[in-house]
């Protein structure tokens, strides 16, 4: 993994080794806490193929996932703070409460990012 996101735990590890981390960020918010079917031979009406494009979503099949996608919601917390949201943003998107996401942000391996104190 080459970008500059967080480190991902574990669960989330294998989407953002076969999407990258800003890609795996999109997957992990659209379909976290769902289980999914994982077609080796996705169609174009996939709601995974728009999101992700036929050949990842492929890769995606082979690479023997669990049917239930994981949530990692302090993981995406950090990479939405690294992305330049700030906590109220981040606790929208992620429908979670701005003293969930400050202790998710506060919480080792991931550092408080500047946008923790700007809560716009």
């Amino acid at each position: 993994m080459t970008d500059s996101y967080p480190k991902p735990p574990a669960h989330a590890a294998p989407y953002v080794d076969i999407l990258g981390s800003a890609l795996a960020v999109r997957f992990l918010m659209a379909f976290g806490g769902a289980e999914l079917y994982w077609a080796e031979n996705p169609g174009e009406r996939s709601r995974v193929v728009q999101i992700v494009g036929v050949d990842l979503a492929s890769a995606l099949a082979r690479a023997d996932l669990p049917p239930r996608v994981p949530l990692a919601k302090p993981w995406l917390a950090a990479c939405l703070a690294h992305e330049g949201l700030s906590v109220a943003e981040i606790a929208r998107t992620l429908h979670a409460s701005d003293v969930a996401v400050r202790g998710w942000l506060r919480k080792n391996p991931y550092r408080p990012s500047p946008a923790m104190w700007g809560d716009a």
